[in-house]
């Protein structure tokens, strides 16, 4: 199930059609009171949020959704208006999984959703990380590239980490001064572009798998 928070009924409408049409079950609510109602009822495997909504606003909401043990762990796309840049930065460093900038297409909205739920859902082997020739096993706290052993500092290695299980994810170098730092780490964002640069130049042609998101942070992705 598929919850879409869209107070415009005709785009609420389209969506779920578009949802439906293609084999997911979807659901519409035009604001933050409609959605948490009906989370009491079911909890849906992802949740499309506009930011722009009466009341409470996308953001808003999806603060309340990851400070409830229930709805922490819901995956949320976001649907920014097409170039509020602050507001898919402060989306992602909230907790969302992805993003849409309005107006999106029908075929890019269940493209989004498919990846991200690709990357959400449980993994049966989650000690062994892999991509493309780049593998990082979280038992040995060991990574090597095309099976020659890499030596990573401790930060390296975490911030590695949390790509390689977060493939294709966005993260703000704010996400990842607080995740790998701490929440208590008092220094700059550009430590996390150094700790970038080093890491790339340690994975060699592997590096190339960490993109620049430019003016919202860091992914990775295979190249093809």
């Amino acid at each position: 199930m598929i919850y879409c928070v869209e107070d415009d009924s005709g785009i609420r409408d389209l969506m779920i059609y578009t949802l439906n049409s293609v084999g997911f079950d979807a659901k519409g609510y035009a604001c933050g009171t409609e959605l948490f109602a009906a989370l009491k009822e079911e909890l849906p495997q992802l949740i499309m949020l506009d930011i722009m909504l009466p009341g409470d606003d996308g953001l808003e909401i999806l603060k309340k959704l990851r400070g409830k043990s229930y709805t922490a762990n819901i995956p949320v796309i976001m649907a920014t208006a097409k170039g509020t840049e602050y507001d898919k930065v402060l989306g992602l460093d909230l907790g969302a999984d992805d993003y849409l900038a309005k107006p999106f297409g029908m075929m890019e909205m269940v493209s989004r959703v498919k990846a991200v739920l690709r990357r959400t859902e449980p993994k049966n082997n989650v000690n062994l990380l892999q991509i493309g020739t780049l593998t990082l096993n979280i038992n040995e706290h060991t990574v090597s590239v095309n099976g020659e052993r890499v030596q990573l500092t401790l930060k390296e290695y975490e911030i590695l980490k949390m790509f390689m299980e977060n493939i294709g994810l966005v993260f703000t170098r704010d996400r990842l001064l607080q995740s790998v730092w701490g929440s208590d780490y008092i220094g700059e964002t550009r430590t996390v572009d150094v700790h970038i640069g080093t890491l790339r130049t340690k994975l060699g042609d592997c590096g190339n798998y960490i993109k620049t998101v430019r003016g919202v942070g860091y992914r990775m992705e295979e190249t093809k």
